[in-house]
Parts: C-alpha cells; structure tokens; sequence
C-alpha cells in the first residue's frame, strides 16, 4: 500500500466517535471539511498527501460517518471539539486547512488556539458577515440551483430512470448532515458577528485561498479575512466555484502544498 494511501478509523471521545481519513506521512494536517464532502477520502487530499503529508480528514458531528455529539450545539462547541481530537491524537500543534463551513471552525480554531496551529490554511472561508456581499440561503436552493452557485461549470445532473425512486438511505444521510449544519450555523446564518473583530488574535502564519467565481462566499470575504488576519497571505483560483477542491483539486493542492512546505521551512529555520 502505498505511502498516501488512506486508512478510516474511528477516535473515541467523550459523547461519542469521531470517523476519519488518514493518510500519507510528514507534517500532519487537519482537514476540516465543507458542508458537502463528508465521509469521503477526495482527490484533494491524495494530492496534498501525496505532497509529503500526514493527512487527517475527520467528519464533523453530525456528519457523515461521526456520531451526532448532540452536545456540539454552537461554533464554541466544535473548536473544544476539535481540541479533543488533537488530544486524542496525541497531537501537540498541526497546520490546518479548512473549507467553506470548515475554514470557519478553523478560523475560530486559531482565534482561540493559535499555539496549537503550526499554520493555517483559508479556502473560502464562511463565518464573516459582510452586508454589501450577502451569502445565498443554501437551505432554500432547489438542487439544480445549488449545483449552479457551487460550480463554475456545473456538472451535468445524471438523469434519473424512468419510475426510479431516491435511495432512501441517501436521502436520510443528506438530512442528517444538513440537519448538522444547521444546528450550528442556522441563525445567524454562516457567520459569527464577534470573529471579525477577534482575527487579531491569529499568530499562525496564514493562507486565505479563493476561487475566483465564488456564488456562495464572494470573494469579498476571503480578502476581508486576509486583510484582518495579521501577516496573512491572499491567492485566487481562477475559472473556478466554491466546490473549489471538487473542481479543481490538482491547483488547491498544489497551492496549500506550497504554502506549507514554505511555513514548515519557516518554522524548522526558527527552531534551530
């Protein structure tokens, strides 16, 4: 089996199990994922694997295949989740990357923990509220009109067959991890009023990456993040959406790869 090819597992923690994907080996990584992409090893994380990493890709409560945590009510909840799992994995001090809803638990990780971060990576981060680049309601989007505002060339929606009925346990699986999601962001909607104003706080060196054609997280957001965040880096994709490491998983990987050979390089250098 090769170096980067990954294992799932289960951690136990205080209010029940967290699943998750492991794989390669060097400088571990955390990866917190979006609302979609749960409970699957992607392309993007063989890449970044691939790249000379210990990929860790956990599913949050509530998704995928971890269990609900029905204590994990609020965003202040998932970061002492998250402290959980590093404790439990023995792990003094990781870089972390997040996406869309996960860069924003790893945004207010940082806020709260920056000397468990060797860095920290931003892909189009929710969790800012910007007034004049309003975020669209994902929970009112019919599908077809979901794919269009995450995507920037849309996949072509596989027609169904003639007298065909939903997987049941599919449909069961998406309200469960949309029902997850919302518990925690539902109101007010994919933000935290307080974090822009505590950004201040992030010592870890950063990286705030973009798609270019974002129709969820303008990309308003991500420069607001990169401008408040001390120090912080800013780079953009260009011809892509939001679905930004489904789409194209080969320039995210190659762009949070190079940023953290570079802060890993930083750190050694400070060290000796």
């Amino acid at each position: 089996m090769p170096d980067d090819a990954p294992t799932g597992e289960y951690l136990k923690l205080t209010g029940g199990r967290v699943h998750l994907f492991r794989g390669g080996s060097g400088e571990p990584v955390l990866f917190l994922h979006a609302a979609g992409g749960a409970g699957a090893w992607l392309e993007f994380h063989g890449q970044l694997a691939g790249a000379g990493f210990d990929v860790i890709a956990p599913d949050h409560p509530g998704f995928a295949m971890s269990d609900d945590f029905p204590l994990v009510e609020a965003m202040d909840d998932l970061v002492y989740h998250y402290l959980d799992v590093l404790d439990a994995l023995g792990l003094e001090r990781v870089h972390v990357v997040g996406a869309s809803f996960g860069g924003w638990i790893a945004a207010e990780l940082a806020v709260a923990a920056s000397h468990r971060l060797r860095s920290l990576t931003l892909l189009s981060a929710a969790g800012l509220r910007l007034p004049e680049h309003p975020v669209p309601d994902i929970f009112l989007m019919p599908p077809p009109r979901l794919l269009e505002t995450l995507f920037h060339d849309p996949p072509p929606v596989p027609a169904a067959e003639p007298g065909a009925t939903p997987d049941i346990d599919t449909v069961l699986a998406a309200y469960r991890d949309t029902t997850a999601l919302a518990r925690i962001c539902w109101t007010p909607y994919l933000n935290n009023p307080k974090l822009e104003r505590r950004l201040h706080r992030i010592s870890a060196p950063t990286l705030v990456v973009a798609p270019s054609d974002d129709r969820l997280i303008p990309v308003a957001h991500a420069q607001r993040y990169a401008a408040l965040i001390p120090g912080a880096r800013f780079a953009e994709v260009a011809d892509c959406g939001h679905a930004m490491y489904f789409e194209r998983p080969a320039e995210f990987a190659g762009v949070v790869a190079s940023f953290l050979h570079t802060a890993q390089s930083a750190l050694s250098g400070a060290n000796q």
